[in-house]
């Protein structure tokens, strides 16, 4: 919220490499050699407006001859339960220059909550070995154990605190313990010894090492996390041995995955890309009806709770690794940016793909209304209804490999119609096929915060969102004619589906005479409504083109082995002619031709294109615009 167009991250970090069992993962993270200019970020991008650049951490001129250290973090398995882990210093200054680094164990807090049961466990412990290395007892994982290497003959110092609050600082309430877990900081930036236990044990450890690398140069440092009944004598015997096997079979994985023919750097880009996916995974952890009445150990919540976003979410309970939009900056799921990230990750990882997107279907997740829930601060809002077009998508990239998952199919297509259900029930606030509601156009580009209502009453009838449910009219068409060839009774739904579509489609072209469609602008708009009054917002932004997406093709073969379909069609051409004609290029009578259903007809649709393909409007050198360039100059005003 500091900066200047909201949160905003300005540490340097990036996912470089991953396979999807984490078997080899690889990240770096940058950091300056001068002191981190906190006040500096905070103070500029709060003296910042909103039409104003961000000012970023390379501004400040703390980057500025290479002074920085690229930290390079890797972790190698030898086995599930045997991670190795190499941290590569580089100087990128230079000069020489001193560095502290303190690999970090610690046993998530599951105890203090005052509640028991799956996944509140009892305090576990970590204690030095013997040997020196540390010790971890889990009540659940068991028993590990961390090997630290010394650098350059001298072994890391060992820290130990309790991964608990520091309630003083915080709150200024009595400590649960006298080790807290900003501990490490203390001890090594304010050279406070009694901050960390000399005893030794606790539930959080550092290994801290103390590191002098010269300009240029590099150093080296080598952990290994291992369940203790796999420990070897020499921990580090096979080290490199273990790290260039993971590495090799990376490179195989990658190459066999991506086999197009890219460059070098294409190739690079698009791993990187997919790292991103692996690396963004995350444990999520909420039971909604626990929060809502607070934790047991813990003081109680305010009364205000119960009236905020949760509610009427109390079923909701998530203990799941789910992939999140990012795990330091949006460490949450968001129901859509995940059907997108599925889709990616179903050329790395399909069984992980489906696993996520059946996820948010599932009972602990769905409302029993149908909705999906959006994200964790306003889980009822209403986003493009995109999971089963993703589902379909993971199906068919499945299905080019040679594995057309069919149960996966139905499973998703079951979930998928509960939710549109839903849709139909709540965001079609005059059962007239136009919709509305939620935070449904890319980065709600609007006129107004469309998740809440107008000022001045009324509601807003969005030609995104209506679009929006003619392509998932149409997705779940084309899932249904799918499943009908190995099951006859998911032809009726198939024409469901397509009288849906064409119902919408209708709508959007001509209810009321144009529908959302205005002719003189060629264009798409969403209408406000107010009262018996309504008023087209003429605002050219890809809200008016989203329509575009709401397209499929019906092929001769599907007709002739699904009569229902068929049926359904002919039953459109002698009764209501009129839902045919508002759809380009769908002749009922068609032989040996694909049946193509769209929103605009083909006028419209070039008329359309016009506006996207032009400089001056939608066509950027580097792809198309959210906004019609048009307003740069002239900006939209609604009085």
């Amino acid at each position: 919220p500091q900066g200047n167009h909201g949160e905003d991250v300005k540490e340097l970090s990036y996912f470089l490499d991953a396979v999807p069992t984490a078997s080899y993962l690889r990240a770096l993270y940058r950091y300056p050699q001068a002191e981190f200019p906190y006040a500096r970020l905070v103070e500029e991008n709060a003296r910042r407006g909103l039409e104003d650049p961000e000012f970023e951490l390379e501004d400040t001129g703390v980057l500025d001859d290479g002074r920085v250290w690229d930290v390079g973090v890797e972790y190698a398995k030898a086995s599930p339960d045997d991670v190795l882990i190499r941290l590569t210093l580089d100087n990128r200054g230079p000069d020489a220059a001193a560095l502290h680094v303190l690999p970090q164990l610690w046993l998530r807090n599951t105890w203090s909550w005052g509640r028991e049961g799956d996944g509140f466990w009892p305090r576990g412990a970590i204690t030095r070995a013997e040997d020196g290395g540390l010790l971890a007892d889990h009540p659940s994982l068991g028993r590990y154990r961390l090997d630290c290497a010394a650098h350059e003959g001298a072994a890391p110092e060992l820290l130990f605190t309790d991964n608990e609050t520091d309630a003083r600082d915080l709150f200024r309430s009595a400590d649960a313990t006298p080790y807290v877990k900003d501990a490490f900081h203390h001890r090594v930036i304010d050279d406070d010894a009694g901050a960390v236990n000399p005893a030794e044990q606790g539930t959080k450890a550092a290994a801290w090492y103390r590191v002098s690398v010269p300009g240029g140069g590099r150093a080296v440092l080598t952990l290994r996390l291992t369940a203790a009944d796999q420990a070897a004598v020499d921990p580090f015997a096979d080290f490199d041995e273990v790290f260039a096997a993971r590495m090799a079979e990376a490179d195989a994985y990658h190459a066999a995955r991506r086999p197009a023919p890219l460059t070098d750097q294409e190739r690079l880009v698009v791993r990187q890309a997919d790292a991103g996916l692996i690396w963004s995974q995350q444990f999520y952890h909420l039971v909604v009806r626990d929060w809502l009445d607070g934790d047991p150990g813990q003081p109680a919540p305010p009364p205000e709770r119960r009236q905020g976003p949760m509610r009427g979410w109390e079923h909701l309970h998530a203990r799941d690794v789910i992939l999140m939009p990012d795990p330091w900056e949006y460490p949450w799921f968001a129901a859509w940016d995940l059907a997108f990230q599925c889709v990616a990750l179903a050329r790395l990882d399909p069984a992980n793909a489906k696993r996520q997107l059946l996820l948010l279907g599932d009972e602990r997740y769905m409302h029993p209304s149908g909705a999906l829930p959006a994200y964790e601060f306003a889980f009822g809002d209403a986003n493009p209804p995109l999971h089963a077009w993703a589902a379909w998508r993971v199906y068919q990239l499945s299905a080019e490999d040679g594995e057309a998952d069919r149960d996966f199919l139905q499973r998703a297509f079951h979930k998928s119609l509960l939710n549109f259900t839903w849709w139909v029930n709540r965001e079609d606030s005059d059962g007239n096929n136009l919709f509305s509601g939620g935070f449904l156009g890319l980065d709600n580009i609007g006129v107004f915060d469309r998740s809440k209502p107008l000022p001045g009453g009324g509601h807003v009838e969005q030609a995104d969102a209506t679009a929006w449910m003619a392509f998932f009219s149409s997705t779940m068409l084309a899932m249904a004619v799918e499943l009908a060839r190995g099951d006859a009774a998911y032809q009726d739904i198939a024409a469901k589906f397509l009288a849906h579509f064409l119902g919408i489609a209708r709508a959007m072209n001509s209810l009321g005479g144009t529908g959302l469609w205005d002719d003189a602008d060629g264009f798409y708009y969403d209408k406000m409504w107010q009262g018996d009054h309504a008023t087209p917002l003429r605002v050219r932004s890809l809200v008016g083109l989203i329509p575009l997406f709401a397209a499929e093709a019906i092929a001769p073969a599907d007709l002739e082995a699904l009569p229902a379909l068929r049926d359904r069609l002919r039953w459109f051409r002698e009764h209501e002619p009129e839902l045919l004609a508002s759809v380009a290029c769908l002749d009922a009578d068609a032989r040996g031709e694909h049946l193509l259903l769209s929103i605009p007809t083909r006028g419209r649709l070039e008329r359309i294109l016009a506006r996207l393909l032009d400089p001056a409007e939608f066509l950027s050198p580097y792809g198309v615009r959210s906004l019609s360039r048009t307003y740069a100059d002239a900006p939209f005003v609604m009085e």
